[in-house]
């Protein structure tokens, strides 16, 4: 099993990561803007709903930055976006209501220390292994990633999301899985299926 020692993303590196994270906030927002602002094809489609509109299901930013909290209670929330601590990562929250959009994502390594056999172990996991959440690539730094509709999203699926974004990036260089239906006998779904359960209760889900 190829195998690779990542360092963890430290203070130097700390500005270029802040970067990216406002980074994916604004092309999230600007791509809510050109679904709004572009024009009709010979086929109409629907456009995206605007700021004032009503978003169909009951998530919300809000909603979601009340289940983060509930997570890490020090979250920084602000605008659009929500940092916040899990174990010893930091993971980003950040959606557009207007485009109906969200993402979860953690910063896992700068993307110049990897090796072609890393980046390609890296995406043939994208194939089977870590199913609804990505390994990316982004302004340099590898990102383990979760991209989801925002209104459909509930309180269940909030939590898968991000326990597989939390172990896709555990297990980066390893075994390369977000620890759930996971094929083989590893231990990634165990521990994807211990980390739900610790979300599960600190957000006060019954099972």
């Amino acid at each position: 099993m190829l195998q690779v020692q990542t360092k963890p993303i430290d203070h130097e590196t700390a500005m270029p990561i802040r970067r990216s994270i406002l980074f994916a906030g604004s092309l999230l927002l600007v791509g809510g803007a050109m679904l709004s602002c572009s024009k009709p094809s010979a086929v109409e489609a629907p456009l995206a709903p605007t700021a004032e509109q009503k978003l169909p299901g009951p998530t919300t930013l809000a909603v979601l930055f009340e289940l983060v909290r509930k997570i890490d209670p020090e979250a920084s929330i602000s605008d659009n976006t929500a940092e916040f601590r899990l174990e010893n990562r930091q993971l980003v929250l950040v959606g557009d209501e207007a485009a109906g959009r969200m993402r979860i994502m953690t910063p896992i390594a700068q993307a110049d220390q990897l090796e072609e056999p890393v980046l390609q172990r890296m995406l043939q996991a994208n194939f089977d292994a870590v199913l609804d959440s990505r390994y990316a690539i982004a302004q340099g730094v590898v990102w383990s990633v979760f991209i989801h509709p925002l209104p459909p999203l509930d309180e269940a699926q909030f939590v898968n999301a991000v326990g597989q974004v939390y172990i896709a990036a555990d297990t980066f260089g390893t075994t390369y899985s977000s620890g759930a239906f996971t094929f083989g006998g590893g231990d990634s779904s165990e521990m994807h299926n211990k980390l739900l359960e610790e979300l599960r209760k600190r957000m006060e889900i019954e099972t």
